[in-house]
């Protein structure tokens, strides 16, 4: 698909989600493969939809609690699933997470957008000291206009109102910012706040939320820059 379908010629932002989108979130797991063992795979899967599975509980429930809480409370679970794993090897699979793998499309395809004379930003479940981590260590932040935590709103994706800190830091209104995201749940959310909707499918997964559908489909985020 061609760039100019992508993102359109009124689009005055391009906002990303940050984990599985930019940043690997299997990466911390995958740095530590030899000492996790067989079940390292297994421990990064649950480790991650547990955290995601928390942070959607606690919306539904009115409450909220910083993003790396539930990552930390995530990998209690994952390692109490999985108990012939050690236990010892946590706070190095936390230290990496705090600096996890960005995908190697991620800096140019920032930078081109930006040579296109378009704002960029990451809106993410994750809690400011998070972000400012892995951005900080990808080397990204010359890179970004803003780095949006759902933090200012106490409540995580898809409530409208994480959706609404980007109209609110930015000078855009909702159909001139493309939304991007690896995550098909934050893209329904994202489309039913009224953004423009990327969906990067780098697994080729079946679509679903059929009536939120992304405008665009794209394997990696080298589409967007062309």
């Amino acid at each position: 698909m061609l760039a100019s379908a992508i993102v359109p010629a009124h689009a005055r932002a391009v906002i990303f989600d940050a984990y599985g989108t930019l940043f690997d979130v299997h990466s911390a797991v995958g740095r530590h493969m030899a000492a996790v063992g067989p079940d390292a795979a297994r421990l990064s899967e649950t480790w991650r939809a547990k955290q995601l599975e928390y942070s959607w509980v606690l919306s539904l429930a009115g409450r909220y609690e910083p993003f790396w809480t539930l990552t930390e409370r995530a990998l209690d679970y994952a390692f109490a699933r999985f108990p012939q794993i050690d236990r010892a090897i946590g706070p190095l699979l936390l230290d990496a997470y705090r600096s996890l793998d960005a995908y190697p499309d991620v800096a140019k395809t920032l930078q081109a957008l930006k040579a296109r004379g378009l704002r960029t930003g990451i809106l993410s479940n994750g809690d400011p000291g998070m972000l400012n981590a892995a951005v900080g260590s990808a080397g990204l932040a010359g890179d970004l206009d803003a780095i949006l935590s759902v933090d200012a709103a106490r409540v995580f994706k898809t409530s409208p109102r994480t959706y609404d800190l980007v109209l609110r830091s930015l000078p855009v209104v909702a159909n001139e910012v493309v939304f991007v995201s690896s995550n098909r749940w934050d893209i329904a959310g994202a489309a039913a706040f009224g953004f423009i909707p990327v969906w990067v499918n780098r697994l080729g997964l079946p679509d679903e939320y059929v009536e939120l559908s992304p405008s665009a489909v794209i394997a990696s985020l080298d589409e967007l820059a062309r």
